[in-house]
């Protein structure tokens, strides 16, 4: 099968994880990362789901798995270690038109969720198919050597910079140079180096913008004015 990718804004949208175990914990709390509102189905829950439950960030039901549970979801994961009750998941969801992922189960899936390595807004998804969800985390260990910190820096000054050069109202091509220039000077290795005065310079003469760029929180983070 070949899938179709896709990045899904589940911000204040209802997602149920049926199971409490460490699997599920994982996936709960992906979800919450993205501003879900996330329900969690299970009898018992591991320790970090329980605290989430008594912190009230995510709503636990206390209870075996029941297809009432995931009325009204935008997408159900079932993540319980009962091939029984994955099938029940994955038929009740389907019949509710609702998206469905069952844990390691590609056959029973409408989508698979891929390895994910992200800085920042950069994020890149590595996915095999299903078919070995280990060699997609070592491909993707192996790109967090190569895609660190910087840019997730990098794009947020990108976005800074996008928005003041299309204010501008010049034609899309010129644009595109300038987002070029910049991406091509060595504003990366300044940014690894934490040459900020640098950065800025490159920017004025690329762009023809100032901007002053503060590094928050060691580095990870740059707020541009």
């Amino acid at each position: 099968m070949e899938y179709y990718p896709v990045s899904l804004d589940i911000r204040k949208k209802r997602c149920v994880v049926v199971g409490g175990g460490d699997v599920a914990e994982r996936k709960v709390e992906r979800l919450l990362a993205c501003g879900a509102e996330v329900s969690v189905v299970g009898m018992e829950l591991t320790s970090t789901l329980d605290a989430l439950a008594r912190d009230k960030k995510i709503c636990h039901i206390v209870d075996t798995y029941k297809r009432e549970y995931i009325e009204g979801a935008f997408l159900v994961i079932g993540a319980t270690d009962d091939d029984e009750v994955n099938g029940q998941v994955a038929t009740d969801s389907r019949w509710n038109n609702i998206w469905v992922n069952i844990v390691d189960d590609p056959a029973r899936c409408d989508f698979i969720v891929p390895s994910v390595l992200r800085q920042g807004d950069l994020t890149i998804a590595i996915s095999t198919g299903g078919k070995s969800p280990a060699l997609a985390k070592q491909i993707r260990e192996e790109l967090e050597t190569k895609f660190g910190p910087e840019y997730g820096i990098l794009l947020m000054i990108m976005g800074m910079i996008r928005e003041k050069i299309t204010a501008r109202g010049a034609p899309s091509d010129m644009n595109k140079k300038l987002f070029e220039s910049v991406l091509n000077s060595h504003i990366l290795d300044c940014i690894r180096n934490r040459d900020w005065e640098q950065v800025k310079t490159i920017i004025e003469d690329t762009v023809g913008e100032s901007l002053d760029v503060e590094v928050l929180s060691g580095g990870r983070h740059a707020v541009c004015r």
